[in-house]
């Protein structure tokens, strides 16, 4: 009986201690391989090791072209880091390239990345899929999602959950571009 007793607390405790340390563990980013408009193949599972920026975009979304000179001050903050952007859209690649010529994105493009989209795109009751642009998702160095959140103005967090990841002053950054962007809409407004 003893025995027993002894044998039932271990398995008890055991899954206690198995139970707390998922409870802490992050969902892993859903892997995915794409090619870029380069021509290169980006496997997500090569880039272990390092953290990773998804920016899902289009060029028809307003918000997101008004992100974009933000994003890509984000990634020349961490050029030769291990950091890597990655701004898949379901465009092809002729829309990008047109899209290119009035504005840069300094991010890997991955143009025809419907498959990419399904994958991390969240689903309403009915299973339609919902997905606000931009979305950002920051993968972790171990793969695991970071921060997932879409939307205006989202480069301040990015950049604080970074401050978590890897060193940067970026944040700082953003706030005075934020700062200099909504004086200048003030001005607009009142005709200034």
């Amino acid at each position: 009986m003893r025995l027993l007793t002894v044998l039932f607390l271990s398995f008890i405790l055991s899954f206690t201690a198995f139970a707390q340390s998922n409870k802490n563990s992050k969902p892993l980013a859903e892997p995915f391989t794409a090619t870029a408009l380069d021509g290169s193949t980006v496997n997500l599972a090569d880039l272990r090791g390092k953290v990773v920026l998804v920016t899902f975009w289009s060029t028809r979304c307003p918000i997101c072209a008004a992100e974009i000179p933000k994003l890509n001050q984000l990634a020349a903050s961490y050029k030769g880091k291990d950091v890597v952007f990655l701004a898949p859209t379901t465009d092809n690649e002729d829309k990008i390239k047109t899209y290119l010529k009035k504005k840069s994105f300094n991010f890997n493009l991955l143009p025809g990345s419907f498959g990419i989209l399904m994958k991390y795109a969240d689903r309403d009751r009915n299973g339609n899929v919902s997905m606000g642009y931009p979305a950002h998702f920051l993968i972790n160095q171990r793969g695991e999602l970071e921060l997932k959140t879409n939307g205006f103005v989202k480069s301040p967090q990015i950049c604080s959950v970074f401050f978590g990841q890897i060193r940067a002053e970026t944040v700082l950054v953003f706030e005075q571009i934020d700062s200099v962007r909504q004086t200048q809409a003030e001005k607009n407004r009142f005709g200034l």
